[in-house]
């Protein structure tokens, strides 16, 4: 049995500043609401590299500084590759805020993320990066429905 899989390579950041967080509404139609920006790691390219690259280009904020907080996966229904985000959060950052094509992005109050329209799953990963007993975002396939697991 082979120990290779195949899989997708992903990242998304929590930027944040005292109780504020930056948030992304995404344009995308089949993910769209308010996420944090991020996006996928180049063949080749270092997982910190992919982040401040997604970020800066998604944002146009330079962040450093970065830790990784989480990890979010799945592996697609038909089996054939799993999907893997990983969960970056940091607190450094400079630059000028401006959105993009992905989005258009702007500062709240973390406890008003609850008024806004999220993208599928993200209440979800939110937990995960706003609590350091949590790493994992797991979802799984349970009698043809998914589920998910916060570990």
């Amino acid at each position: 049995m082979s120990r290779e899989e195949k899989c997708i390579l992903t990242n998304m950041c929590m930027i944040y500043d005292g109780s504020r967080i930056l948030v992304q509404d995404r344009n995308d139609p089949e993910w769209s609401g308010i996420t944090f920006p991020g996006g996928h790691v180049k063949p080749r390219e270092s997982f910190v590299s992919s982040v401040i690259r997604e970020v800066k280009e998604e944002t146009g904020l330079d962040i450093s500084n970065v830790k990784l907080c989480g990890i979010k996966q799945w592996t697609q229904r038909d089996g054939k590759y799993r999907y893997i985000v990983l969960f970056y959060k940091t607190d450094t950052y400079s630059g000028e805020l401006k959105s993009s094509d992905e989005g258009k992005v702007f500062w709240i109050e973390k406890s008003r993320l609850k008024d806004f329209v999220l993208a599928d799953g993200f209440g979800e990963m939110f937990e995960v990066f706003d609590n350091d007993n949590l790493t994992e975002n797991y979802y799984y396939l349970e009698d043809d429905k998914w589920k998910f697991e916060n570990k």
